[in-house]
C-alpha cells in the first residue's frame, strides 16, 4: 500500500504536541485517518461532518489529495519506483 506524504497537504497539519504528532485537519484534533476509517466502515460524508465537526470541503481536500498522491504512485513501477519500468 502507498504511503502518502501529508506534509503536501494544505488542509492537515501535524503538532509535535497535539495528538502526538498525528496528522490532523489544520487547526483541529480530527485525525485525517478518522475520515478514512468512518468511510471504511460504512458512514457517509455528511456524517462524519455532523459527528466531527469538520466541513465538506476539508474531507474534500483530503479525499482529493489522497486520489491525486495514488494517481501518481500507480505511474511508478512496484518494484524499482521507476516511472512505466520495464520490469
Amino acid at each position: 500500500m502507498a504511503t502518502l506524504d501529508w506534509s503536501q497537504c494544505d488542509a492537515v497539519e501535524s503538532v509535535a504536541d497535539r495528538r502526538s504528532g498525528e496528522w490532523v485537519f489544520r487547526d483541529t484534533r480530527m485525525p485525517v485517518a478518522t475520515v478514512f476509517a468512518n468511510l471504511k466502515a460504512g458512514s457517509s460524508i455528511e456524517e462524519i461532518i455532523e459527528q466531527f465537526h469538520v466541513t465538506r470541503e476539508q474531507i474534500q481536500a483530503v479525499l482529493e489529495f489522497a486520489a491525486r498522491s495514488l494517481r501518481r504512485s500507480s505511474d511508478s513501477c512496484w518494484r524499482c519506483d521507476a516511472e512505466r519500468c520495464a520490469s
